[in-house]
C-alpha cells in the first residue's frame, strides 16, 4: 500500500510498505481522509520531535523512523479480528490515536492522557492515517454513526479543544475570550458555542481568521494589532472580565493578555505547546487569584465530540479549506500551510 512517512526533517516521500494485518482484538482500517495537523508541520520542518530518532525505538511502540505520519484520520472498516464482533465491514469509524501504558500513575488515576510513556499513533509509529490502511486496537475506535468520514477528520482536534474546553470548569453562559483563531481556537470556539457557553470574544490579528472566528460563532473578534484586547473584553463583560480565556498561540504577551483579560478568580487555560519556556509577571496573576490551567490532548473527549456532530450542535464542514491527494502532500499540503497567509484551516489528504 502507499504511504507517506517522515524519514527526518524535511524528508517525507510517498512510499509502497507492506499493508498491515489485524491481529487479535484490533480493527482494520480503510482511511478515506486524514488531516494535516500543526504537529506534522512542525516535524516536517523541525523534526524528528515526536517521531522517534533512528537507532532509538519509542518505548510504546519499538519503532524508529522512518515512521507513517498522520493522526487525523476517519474512514471504514475493512476488517476484523476475529474476536472483535461489535463493529460491522463498512461502517463508518475513526479512532483515539493514543497509546498509554496503563499501568503508570497518571493512567491509574484516569488521566491516561497525560501518561508517561505515551506515544501517539501516525508519529511514534503503529501506523498512520497518511496511508491507505491502518489497523487500530478495537478499544481506540468509535463509530462514526451518521457522521461523514471527512467531518469525521477533524474529531481528533475537536477532541483537543472539547477537552481544553472541560479543563476550564466554566458554569453554562460563562463568558470566555480565545486568544488565536488557528485550528484550534476556532474549534473550541464552535465547542464553546455548542456547550451552551455565553458570550465568546476572539483575539486575532488575521483579519481572515476572525471572519472565521465569527463563523464559526464568536460574538465578537479583536485586533490586537488596533486595540488592547484585556480592556476591550472588560468593556464587552461589563467590566468584569472573561470568566475564562484560552491561549493558543504560545506567545509571553498572549499569556500576559489572558491573564489582564479574565474577572478576578478567572481561569487561564494554556492550551498552545510552547516553543520556548515562557516567561509571565506573576503578580497580576496573584492579585487577582488567576487560576492557570494546562491541558494536553484528551482523555473520554472522543465519543462526546461525535454525539454532539451526530445531534447537530456541531458543524465542522466549514473548517475544511482543502482537499488533496496523498501524492500532493507535501507540495500541496504542507508547504501550502507553511508558505501561505494563514487562511487555511484544515487541509484533508485522501490516501
Amino acid at each position: 500500500m502507499r504511504a507517506a512517512r517522515f524519514h527526518g526533517r524535511g524528508d517525507i516521500r510517498i512510499e509502497e510498505i507492506p499493508e498491515p494485518a489485524v491481529r487479535p482484538g484490533t480493527v482494520k482500517i480503510k482511511v478515506d481522509w486524514c488531516g494535516i495537523c500543526g504537529t506534522d508541520l512542525h516535524e516536517y520542518v523541525d523534526g524528528p520531535i515526536f517521531c522517534p530518532t533512528p537507532g532509538e525505538p519509542h518505548p510504546m511502540t519499538g519503532e524508529t523512523s522512518p515512521v507513517v505520519l498522520g493522526h487525523e484520520f476517519a474512514g471504514t472498516v475493512a476488517e476484523l479480528a476475529a474476536d472483535v464482533d461489535d463493529l460491522s465491514v463498512g461502517e463508518r469509524v475513526t479512532a483515539e490515536p493514543r497509546l498509554v501504558c496503563r499501568s503508570c500513575p497518571p493512567c491509574l488515576a484516569g488521566h491516561h492522557n497525560s501518561c508517561d510513556r505515551a506515544a501517539t499513533i501516525g508519529l511514534a509509529g503503529g501506523g498512520g492515517g497518511l496511508a491507505e490502511y491502518i489497523v487500530v486496537d478495537r478499544e481506540l475506535v468509535f463509530s462514526l454513526g451518521e457522521v461523514t468520514t471527512e467531518a469525521g477528520a477533524l474529531i481528533e482536534p475537536l477532541a483537543v479543544a472539547h477537552h481544553a474546553v472541560g479543563r476550564a470548569e466554566i458554569a453554562p453562559g460563562a463568558s470566555a475570550a480565545v486568544f488565536g483563531a488557528g485550528p484550534i481556537g476556532l474549534l473550541i470556539v464552535t465547542v464553546l458555542k455548542a456547550t451552551g457557553a455565553g458570550h465568546v470574544s476572539v483575539v486575532e490579528p488575521s483579519a481572515g481568521r476572525r471572519r472565521r472566528a465569527l463563523d464559526a460563532g464568536a460574538d465578537a473578534v479583536i485586533d490586537p494589532l488596533a486595540e488592547k484586547a484585556d480592556e476591550r473584553i472588560r468593556e464587552l463583560t461589563g467590566g468584569a472580565g472573561a470568566d475564562v480565556a484560552f491561549e493558543c498561540a504560545g506567545v509571553d504577551s498572549v499569556l500576559a493578555a489572558c491573564v489582564a483579560a479574565v474577572k478576578a478568580r478567572g481561569t487561564v487555560v494554556n492550551v498552545a505547546i510552547w516553543s520556548h519556556p515562557a516567561t509571565l509577571d506573576m503578580i497580576p496573576l496573584v492579585l487577582k487569584e488567576v487560576r492557570l490551567v494546562g491541558t494536553i490532548c484528551y482523555a473520554g473527549d472522543h465519543q462526546p465530540v461525535i454525539d454532539l456532530l451526530n445531534a447537530g450542535k456541531l458543524s465542522v464542514d466549514r473548517f475544511i479549506t482543502g482537499r488533496i491527494d496523498l501524492d500532493d502532500l507535501v507540495e500541496g499540503g504542507l508547504q501550502v500551510l507553511l508558505d501561505g497567509t494563514g487562511d487555511h484551516i484544515k487541509i484533508l489528504v485522501r490516501p
